[in-house]
């Protein structure tokens, strides 16, 4: 069945040429076929089958009655931009990282055996490194209006990216089962746990999901005052834990081995930071493509690293204070009621206490929005029967499954954030350096041909950066990660426990055969 064109009309792009500045391609005169053959396809699927055409239907229905978000994956053109204030790129990250679901990660630097300094050395380092990485590839998103893994496209190809479109949909997920943990355990402290964690997983899986389904707009307004909340109650916590801190404890290790818990605590924080490279742009896209990537760059750096170090160190103090001093309330606390419990305990007097936990379960809110949005749209990114999908449906489907998940590993929070965070690394870092070569080297000179971004005979094959990703995690992350279940040879060389150095192998791979296979590509096909 033919698309109508009346559903194309909103859907013209502009032929393009090269804009030294940007490197990108844009005018506003003409428009090519690209995005029009993209929706025309979705259409026609939509037509053809009845559900998706009540879902559709339905799509238009909530945005007319509640002003939802009825973009997908589509590019958005320079006239169509709808630029929020450009501060919001510094603190919608606030929101995203200052809250309860990132007090883990600084926990496990205690729980290592790091002493508070190590600990926050570790942190620091880390989440500036791996900042680096989200604040690049959000660079993308203004200049080329595409989202993260549709511009990636430029590099992975169009079928390659969607590899890329699993690995962001996992990573988020598992961002997301670590959130609703958390969330559970708080509110159950609350009914002085007369409520199941599994309750409370699902109460704030919904709440996240219903906000998410409102898209761009809310996201930045949402996300550009909820931080305020978690930061003075954080101040208030920190203040209320610190008799019990005690920086005086030595590490429980030392030489190799206290080397090899250092970094793998740091791979940690690494991972936490760069985890956003691969959704930074889904966020930025409505920026006129003439905002300065500098701008862009430094307020997303500082806008991921100060809050997520903030966050991150007032774990690790809780930690020392329960696990390393071994304050009695605080360590039973955790043991028996895990960080739910611990933030219950130091909070005082009760009454207090509860309603700090209610304020901080909604913190969280920020962080599994962005999820639920950011996955929805790497799925319409499978293909056009995927896009064929409204996105609140599979942000739907996506809340759903992380609930799922987190009852299921509500009892095991610190394993889930020790293998799984770390593991994230030696992906991101690769996709990182990907999209830099390919953007700062091989498209110095002729930019983006934003007409095919949806058109695999013009787009690059893709192999190159597909076989760098795997040489990096194969031939870098796996010989130099450490896990619970898995040490690597390389890894093995920092003590009994390994060293995680898969990140920084996984970076040096991709460095060695990205340009060399990329060239190689570039001549043999043109693209």
């Amino acid at each position: 069945m033919a698309a109508d064109p009346s559903d194309l009309e909103a859907y013209k792009e502009p032929q393009a040429f090269v804009d030294d500045k940007t490197h990108v391609y844009t005018d506003n005169d003409t428009r090519s076929g690209s995005v029009v053959d993209e929706i025309a396809r979705a259409r026609q699927i939509q037509n053809a089958f009845a559900p998706l055409r009540v879902m559709r239907q339905g799509e238009e229905w909530l945005d007319a009655k509640m002003g939802i978000e009825t973009q997908g994956i589509d590019r958005i053109p320079e006239e169509e931009k709808r630029p929020p204030s450009i501060i919001n790129v510094f603190f919608m990250w606030w929101s995203m990282t200052c809250h309860a679901g990132t007090l883990p990660i600084g926990i496990l630097g205690p729980e290592f055996g790091l002493s508070l300094g190590q600990s926050v050395a570790g942190i620091v380092v880390g989440t500036f490194l791996g900042a680096l990485c989200t604040a690049f590839t959000g660079t993308l998103g203004p200049k080329l209006g595409l989202r993260q893994i549709a511009a990636s496209r430029y590099s992975f190809g169009f079928w390659g990216a969607k590899l890329c479109s699993v690995l962001n949909i996992l990573v988020g997920g598992g961002f997301a089962v670590v959130n609703i943990v958390v969330c559970g355990q708080i509110l159950s402290a609350v009914s002085d746990y007369t409520m199941t964690i599994s309750v409370g997983c699902v109460i704030i899986a919904i709440i996240s999901y219903v906000v998410s389904v409102f898209g761009f707009a809310i996201i930045h307004t949402f996300e550009k005052y909820l931080w305020t909340v978690a930061f003075i109650l954080f101040c208030v916590l920190i203040g209320q834990a610190a008799p019990h801190v005690d920086p005086s404890i030595p590490a429980q290790s030392s030489g190799v081995a206290l080397a090899g818990t250092f970094l793998s605590f740091l791979a940690l924080n690494f991972s936490s930071a760069s985890g956003w490279c691969s959704i930074a742009a889904d966020y930025y896209v409505n920026y006129p493509a003439q905002t300065p990537s500098w701008k862009v760059f430094a307020l997303t750096l500082f806008g991921v690293t100060i809050p997520t170090v903030f966050t991150t160190v007032i774990g690790a103090c809780l930690g020392n204070a329960a696990i390393s001093a071994a304050y009695g309330p605080y360590n039973d606390a955790y043991v028996n009621h895990g960080l739910g419990g611990l933030i219950k305990t130091i909070y005082h007097p009760d009454g207090w206490s509860k309603f700090s936990l209610v304020f901080l379960m909604f913190s969280v809110l920020g962080n599994n929005i962005a999820i639920n949005y950011s996955s929805g749209l790497s799925l319409q990114l499978l293909g056009h029967w995927f896009h064929a999908v409204p996105r609140f449906i599979w942000s739907f489907l996506v809340a759903l499954v992380v609930a799922v998940l987190a009852i299921a590993g509500k009892d095991h929070l610190s394993t889930i954030v020790s293998n799984f965070v770390s593991l994230l690394g030696y992906w991101t870092v690769s996709f990182t350096l990907i999209l830099l070569i390919e953007d700062k080297y091989f498209r110095k000179h002729e930019g983006y041909n934003l007409s095919a971004w949806d058109q695999p005979d013009k787009l690059p094959w893709g192999l190159a950066a597909v076989m760098a990703l795997l040489v990096g995690y194969l031939a870098g992350g796996v010989t130099g990660m450490s896990q619970t279940w898995y040490i690597g040879p390389i890894a093995q060389k920092f003590g009994a426990y390994g060293g995680d150095v898969g990140i920084y192998l996984s970076g040096v791979f991709t460095l060695i055969t990205y340009p060399v296979l990329r060239t190689i590509e570039k001549r043999k096909t043109g693209r």
